[in-house]
């Protein structure tokens, strides 16, 4: 089985350094931004395309750029690519969502995939006007995706529930093929939602350990009190280099651009989030600067100054595929990754380890045909490439 690898619009904005926001914290780099214009994130997304890359993830919030319109606009400057849409249940019907995914799907060709993101954050869901606590998000989220996914399916829905309710609701034009739901959450009231209807149930980069019991919970979930299989993915920040030392100055050198004001300011901004996921990201590091290699090539520093997914895997690229190795032996199969700035650490990673797993026979690219006998093999079917994003090493 090939291994799939998802990479990062960063529709917040991008930099040689660590550009923070989510769960409730301000956007804050050090500078010397890249604005998320079309066209740069349109680079991002054709580079990642060419490297194999199978889709991108767009983030949700206050902080960051609308992840609808923004992909709808990359899309047209890419072939192949997918896009993994976060959105939020609370902020627009299920039918609404359905009837845009479905057009989504059917105007790209089928390049659409969503991230359904319940929300951690009361405060925040408040200012879209969203005034549940974080149970009764969990359990509107569940009868959102009981409603999406029987119109995908072609059903004509209606339903009178706690949270969402619907009369006589159904689709023109179903999508094609129905978009994959990624799902991600560590509370017990997560864990039902995932069982239930995702098709890949994400966590954050924690400790293979850690992420070895969430899969076996949701596994246990999804089998035995759902009947259904789900499979399971992470998101991870990744530093990978040609040498071990080159990775881990690169580390330094962002952890140096860290000012001690902004990471406690951040840092008693995400001590209030209700997210349990992100109360374990805290947990990593502590809000300390020392000790932040937690496991071999895992390390915790991005989380200083970042809401969300907070770890990095750092090192050579042998030792980066090792690790990816490592969590592919617990059941993960699909990586959601990002690196600072985008577009060159995507061609870090892109030409640096994929390569190495493909030799493992972990991978292959999914846009080429490729004959292992040919010394032409892993060149690119032909396509007009939107910009000259050339490796930036």
């Amino acid at each position: 089985m090939s291994l799939t690898f998802h990479w990062f619009l960063p529709t917040n904005g991008d930099s040689r350094h660590v550009v923070g926001g989510g769960h409730g914290t301000p956007a804050t780099s050090s500078g010397r931004d890249r604005p998320p214009s079309i066209g740069y994130l349109s680079q991002i997304a054709a580079a990642a395309e060419d490297l194999g890359f199978t889709g991108a993830l767009t983030p949700t919030g206050a902080w960051c750029e609308d992840a609808w319109l923004t992909t709808a606009m990359v899309s047209q400057r890419t072939e192949r690519l997918k896009f993994l849409v976060a959105f939020r249940p609370g902020s627009v019907s299920p039918t609404l969502a359905a009837q845009m995914a479905a057009t989504f799907q059917n105007r790209t060709g089928g390049r659409l995939l969503v991230n359904v993101v319940t929300g951690g954050e009361s405060h925040e869901q408040r200012a879209y006007g969203d005034f549940l606590d974080k149970d009764a998000r969990y359990a509107r989220t569940d009868e959102f995706l009981g409603v999406v996914r029987r119109l995908w399916d072609g059903e004509r829905v209606s339903l009178d529930g706690a949270h969402v309710r619907v009369e006589d609701a159904l689709l023109a034009r179903v999508p094609e093929p129905r978009p994959g739901i990624y799902f991600g959450g560590s509370s017990r009231a997560a864990g039902a939602v995932a069982a239930r209807h995702s098709d890949v149930y994400l966590t954050w980069g924690e400790p293979p350990a850690a992420v070895a019991e969430k899969i076996a919970w949701i596994r246990t979930l999804a089998g035995k009190k759902e009947g259904r299989h789900v499979r399971f993915g992470i998101r991870l920040h990744v530093i990978t280099r040609d040498t071990a030392e080159e990775a881990w100055a690169e580390a330094r050198r962002l952890l140096d651009g860290f000012d001690p004001e902004t990471v406690r300011a951040v840092q008693s901004g995400l001590a209030r989030s209700e997210s349990e996921g992100q109360r374990r990201m805290l947990a990593l590091h502590g809000g300390e600067r020392d000790g932040l290699e937690i496991h071999p090539n895992l390390w915790a520093g991005i989380g200083l100054v970042r809401g969300g997914a907070g770890t990095a895997l750092v090192g050579s690229h042998d030792e980066v595929a090792d690790r990816i190795a490592e969590y592919h032996g617990l059941g993960i199969e699909e990586f959601v990754l990002s690196g600072y700035p985008h577009l060159e650490e995507a061609y870090w990673f892109g030409e640096g380890v994929l390569p190495r797993l493909r030799a493992r026979g972990l991978w292959r690219h999914p846009f080429r045909a490729e004959d292992p006998g040919s010394a032409d093999a892993g060149q690119t079917v032909a396509r007009t490439p939107v910009a000259a994003a050339g490796s930036a090493r």
